[in-house]
This record gives C-alpha cells, structure tokens and sequence, in this order.
C-alpha cells in the first residue's frame, strides 16, 4: 500500500513541473510569434522599396519627347525648310537683278565693255617703308580679317585694305605661319 500512497503525491509536483514548463514554453511562443511577426513587417517594407526602385529604373531617365511631339518638330523643321528655300531662291533672284543692272549701267558709258570694279583709292597707293608702321607675325589660326580687327579693337585705325597695300603681294588666304606683316599706322 506505501506505493499507492507515494503515486498521488508525485504526480501533482510533477504536474505542476510540467505546468511551469508548458507556461515558459508558451512565453516562449508568444515572443517568437511576435518576433515573426517584426519579421514580417520588414520584409513588406523590404518589398515595397524593391518595388519602388523597380518601377523607378523602369522609367526612362530625363526629358523625353512623344511621338506627337516629335511629329510636330518635323513639320515646323520643315515649314522652316521651306521658308530658307524660298529666301534662298529670293537672294538669287536680288543678286541676278543687281548683276543685270550693273551690266546695262557699266555697258553703256563705256562703249560696250563690262564695267570692272576699281578698289577704293586707298589700295592703289603704294607702302613707304619710311612711314610709321607696326610689324605683325602670323599665329596659327590668324586671319588677315581677324588681325585688322584686333588691331582695330586696340584702337588703331586701319583698314583691310591698307594692309594689303602695304603688304604687296600678300595673299591673305596663303598667309604662314611666323610670316611677317606690315601694320601701317593709321592717320590720326
């Protein structure tokens, strides 16, 4: 009889052992499940910003045209087009009127021979090497256009024309490198 009376007695401790464990085990639980649940959360936001910078890298970067807006370029390139022919065909048809008339006008005071253009008196003088002048030695890149204004910009005044005319010979579209060239110094 003794073992009867030593079950009853151990079976309560060792319910209440077992009750404490399933109460920390279920502590336990509740504590992953919310852990589980944090987890969750930032996985969706996780996915929301993989989401976001997907549709942003699908999106073309910077300003880009339609197609409508594309066609209307065209046509106002081409109204444009149009527009610089017509003006085009109209300078030619100036330029051939001015030729018509400087040829009826030099044709007939002279007798008959096309009239020839005379350069301005200045060109028809001739350089004395004994009057003031500046000397020039050409850049790479310099024009004879480009020096004269320079010279012009520094407040000399000078004329294209006066160069060449103390520069006998030059040609200012064969111009060198290291060449030098008269500046006559201008009447003041």
């Amino acid at each position: 009889m003794t073992a009867l009376v030593a079950a009853p007695v151990i079976a309560p401790a060792q319910d209440a052992a077992v009750e404490e464990r399933l109460s920390s085990l279920s502590a336990q639980i509740d504590v992953l499940k919310e852990a589980k649940e944090l987890q969750n959360k930032r996985i969706e936001a996780l996915e929301k910003q993989v989401s976001d910078l997907q549709s942003k890298v699908s999106q073309p970067q910077g300003d880009y045209a339609s197609t409508d807006e594309l066609k209307k370029l065209a046509e106002a390139i081409k109204e444009v087009d149009k527009k610089r022919q017509a003006d085009s065909e109209n300078v030619a048809d100036q330029l051939e009127k001015l030729r018509k008339a400087l040829l009826n006008n030099g044709g007939g005071a002279g007798g008959g021979r096309r009239s020839s253009v005379t350069p301005p008196p200045e060109t028809a003088k001739t350089f004395d090497p004994a009057t003031p002048h500046m000397e020039y030695k050409v850049q790479s890149g310099d024009s004879l256009s480009a020096i004269v204004k320079a010279y012009r910009d520094k407040g000399v005044k000078i004329t294209l024309s006066q160069v060449l005319a103390a520069n006998p010979g030059l040609k200012p579209e064969n111009m060198k490198v290291g060449q030098t060239i008269i500046i006559p110094a201008a009447a003041q």
